[in-house]
């Protein structure tokens, strides 16, 4: 055997053996790039993740959606549809077995119609009722008595509604006979006749009035002669995420969630 032979031999061992090591260096390299580039489950905050489906009063709709945003911001991981309608057809859900996680409604007698289906709940803002006209108030409706004329088309809505049960309850005290050109399944569709000229007036909480304010015009109704609207809040029994759950409900009662609520126009409850 040659000696420049044995050289080459030698040199090809050398360096299959500084290889090894090499190769095990750039595979614990790439697993560690994949494992930091990744994104593991659950958010970066370390939130628990959840999709939570609220259930809440239609007069809730503008405001809602912006506690939703701010919730999701501050709480990453989370989600929150919404599904709005007058208080009533959503206690008929809850009874129902729909899936949901919260249930917010206009009233404290609805939310008593479902009590074994809930937590414990939480009164999270207050409202009243005021007359809505038309932009610029053409009929000059100045007080409660006035919607008794028969000339003018009034819009209240349904007895089974919290805001048609409140809308009755101040108009009966008052002895103000109206009788309404219809009668709607919430509040905001109300709001909506009125806004559309299908109506001349109708009694909407003082929070949806401001929601169109360039398109009607809020006529107060004094304290005395008004009734308060109060906003329960709990959970449902039935929710598959409890503690995401309940910890919404909290904060619609913290600092962050009052204040979006009385920007609002909301009440303090």
């Amino acid at each position: 055997m040659s000696l420049g032979f044995t050289r080459r031999r030698a040199a090809a061992v050398l360096t299959a053996a500084l290889l090894v090591p090499l190769a095990a260096c750039s595979s614990g390299d790439d697993t560690e790039k994949g494992t930091t580039g990744s994104t593991p489950s659950g958010s970066a905050s370390g939130a628990p993740q959840a999709n939570l489906t609220v259930l809440a009063a239609a007069s809730l709709t503008d405001v809602f959606k912006t506690a939703g945003a701010a919730y999701e911001k501050s709480h990453p991981g989370t989600k929150i549809t919404f599904s709005f309608a007058g208080s009533q057809e959503l206690v008929a859900q809850v009874s129902q077995g729909s899936p949901a996680d919260v249930l917010v409604t206009a009233d404290t007698k609805s939310m008593d119609k479902v009590k074994a289906d809930t937590g414990t709940p939480a009164i999270i803002a207050k409202n009243r009722l005021v007359i809505a006209t038309g932009e610029g108030n053409p009929f000059k409706v100045d007080e409660l008595k006035d919607l008794a004329d028969p000339k003018l088309k009034v819009v209240l809505a349904a007895p089974e509604v919290p805001a048609g049960k409140y809308s009755r309850q101040i108009l009966d005290k008052q002895g103000v006979a109206v009788k309404p050109v219809s009668q709607e399944p919430n509040v905001r569709a109300v709001l909506s006749k009125v806004e559309l000229g299908e109506a001349d007036a109708g009694l909407v909480y003082k929070t949806d009035a401001a929601s169109a304010a360039d398109k009607v015009d809020a006529v107060e109704i004094p304290d005395d002669r008004n009734a308060i609207a109060q906003y329960p809040a709990a959970t449902i029994k039935d929710s598959k995420n409890a503690e995401a759950a309940a910890a919404f409900v909290a904060w619609l009662s913290s600092p962050e969630g009052q204040k979006i609520l009385q920007d609002a126009g909301f009440q303090k409850p």
